[in-house]
């Protein structure tokens, strides 16, 4: 009731008071003062909570945003909008009573809410869930448990690559590992089928306000497809909309994200909010960019909000990291903005590396990858971690934040 030194016993009383219909609180784990414990709850005539026959499209779980581009917002969801999420993800990936999910990430996050609390109710299958993420736990787990799939943000993807292939571990009963949450370099896509041969590896592309707009692939036949593209559409309609114009564009060119289905979020907490969300035809607003391939698969290729603005240039962090994500020495990188005198916004490259790094040997790196010289980093912090969400997603508003309060402006020429 107290995990992470948080009173969830005091919060909840704090709400009852503006609550008149929060009769009783329950507490799942331990005993409180005033409160009824569930054992006690399924033992004695308490009044019967689940009566009545609630509107299918009512609010049924209210989540909050990870926050990493802007303040934390509330998402409302109904019963309707949660179960066509979970019978197409059931259905696309042929889900059933065999199978074991294993869910890293924290019950408070919509792919842990869906997978780790809902999906056994649709499907019968288990769920294995983690106090807090560990690779090695994660290794022996998915043996002792013949774990099958597993739904994680990037970190946990490349941690379990590493610890697999650091310790020569087997984990032939796991058939699936859909990541997200975060950008995903194709090498990574790769490494990890290598690592665990039979699974299926993919990008998948979601949010709290639209879980999974793509379902990533259906088997390892179509391997490539997972490592360079973020996967399927399902269950959705996409649109793709030039940004300035808000004009409709067509397969392979790249504009803002738009997207409309039964598993879109009814809206926020806040009216206002919500207005500005959707569009005239009902489309919700991702705030990503990306490109419709080969049909029906999706591209993403960054955060609006993310993109840098380079002497009038947009430049996709994402695709500088994805270079980047080929240097030898380099574990992990996150390119973000930075103040420019001159020019605006200049590039910098936050970078986690088994050696020294410099801008000179990212210049020469990235020349040899064929990317423009405008897109090379102007400057290269070496750190030992970013700050992260609980769900494992790069919070680059505080890296982004860091470089504007040490207002070190750059005078690098174009």
């Amino acid at each position: 009731m107290q995990q992470s030194r948080f009173d969830y016993v005091n919060m909840a009383r704090a709400l009852q008071a503006g609550l008149p219909d929060l009769a009783t609180i329950v507490t799942v784990r331990g005993e409180a003062e005033g409160c009824l414990g569930y054992e006690e709850l399924l033992a004695s005539n308490a009044p019967d909570v689940a009566s009545g026959h609630p509107d299918p499209n009512a609010v049924k779980l209210l989540l909050y945003t990870s926050g990493t581009t802007s303040h934390p917002k509330g998402v409302l969801h109904s019963h309707n909008s949660l179960m066509a999420e979970l019978l197409a993800a059931r259905d696309y990936w042929g889900l059933g009573a065999s199978d074991v999910v294993l869910m890293p990430s924290p019950v408070t996050h919509i792919t842990g809410y869906l997978y780790a609390l809902e999906m056994g109710f649709v499907t019968g299958c288990a769920a294995v869930l983690m106090e807090r993420w560990d690779a090695s736990e994660a290794v022996e787990l998915i043996k002792r448990h013949g774990v099958t799939m597993s739904v994680g943000a990037t970190p946990f993807l490349r941690e379990l690559t590493d610890t697999v292939v650091s310790a020569g571990a087997l984990l032939p009963t796991m058939r699936l590992f859909i990541c997200g949450g975060a950008p995903v370099a194709p090498e990574l896509v790769r490494r990890a089928a290598q690592a665990i041969p039979g699974c299926a590896i993919s990008r998948a592309f979601g949010s709290s306000e639209a879980p999974t707009v793509t379902l990533g692939v259906r088997g390892v036949e179509e391997l490539e497809l997972g490592a360079t593209t973020d996967g399927r559409i399902v269950n959705n309609e996409v649109r793709i909309i030039d940004e300035a114009t808000g004009a409709l564009l067509g397969e392979g060119a790249e504009g803002e994200i738009l997207v409309r289905g039964p598993e879109v979020m009814l809206g926020y907490t806040d009216q206002a909010l919500t207005d500005d969300a959707f569009d005239q035809d009902g489309f919700f607003r991702t705030g990503d960019l990306g490109r419709i391939e080969f049909g029906d698969f999706l591209a993403v290729s960054g955060r609006k909000k993310d993109v840098i603005v380079r002497g009038g240039e947009n430049i996709s962090p994402q695709e500088i990291e994805d270079a980047l994500h080929r240097y030898p020495a380099i574990t992990d990188v996150a390119v973000v903005a930075m103040p420019h005198e001159r020019l605006g916004e200049g590039v910098c490259a936050y970078v986690i590396a088994d050696a020294p790094v410099s801008v000179a040997d990212i210049g020469s790196f990235l020349g040899e990858q064929g990317l423009a010289r405008q897109k090379w980093p102007e400057r290269v912090e070496m750190v030992d971690a970013f700050p992260r969400t609980a769900s494992g997603k790069v919070q680059k508003n505080i890296l982004r934040d860091r470089l504007v309060a040490q207002a070190q402006p750059t005078e690098a020429s174009l």
